[in-house]
């Protein structure tokens, strides 16, 4: 009867004669068993472990919470500035491209054909392209093109207009 008995005797966190995750802590070391049998559970007789003693989240941020929110997170409360009602975000937004980048927008080809032919000149949509603005960086080649933008910048125009181009604003 003695030896029936004797498998019943495993190790906690053992199955089988596997070991046990790392990740589960072992159950007789943990400080809830040691304070079993006390009444509070180490918590405290007068404060109580109660649920949410101060308040659920951010609740108490005017009030018994003030020196925190003061502190450590000042301007936390009240308004700023002006209402803007009906804010169109995209309407500051303006996709510019450099004088340098301008006959990348253009394939090779089209480039050399009016290298031979003079007497046109290609015109570049800037617009078509997803671009607005057209900015003066960078050099432009001897060659004249016909360049169409809704802005350019007083750079860009000189530059354009020293190759033998032209600017033609589009709206």
């Amino acid at each position: 009867s003695r030896e029936g008995s004797k498998a019943s005797h495993s190790l906690p966190g053992l199955c089988n004669g596997a070991r046990a995750s790392s990740t589960k802590m072992t159950a007789r070391l943990k400080k809830s068993r040691h304070l079993r049998g006390q009444v509070s559970n180490g918590r405290g007789r007068i404060g109580k472990h109660r649920k949410h003693p101060g308040g659920c989240g951010n609740s108490g941020g005017q009030h018994h919470h003030r020196i925190n929110f003061d502190k450590y997170h000042p301007g936390y409360f009240g308004k700023v500035g002006m209402r803007n009602f009906h804010l169109i975000k995209h309407s500051k937004v303006i996709p510019s491209i450099n004088v340098d980048r301008l006959w990348s927008l253009v394939s090779e080809q089209t480039r050399a054909y009016y290298k031979e032919n003079t007497d046109k000149a290609p015109v570049i949509d800037v617009v078509k392209a997803g671009y607005m603005k057209v900015m003066g960086k960078g050099q432009l080649p001897e060659q004249p093109v016909i360049v169409k933008a809704r802005y350019f910048t007083k750079e860009a125009e000189v530059k354009i207009k020293e190759a033998g181009g032209v600017c033609i604003l589009c709206a």
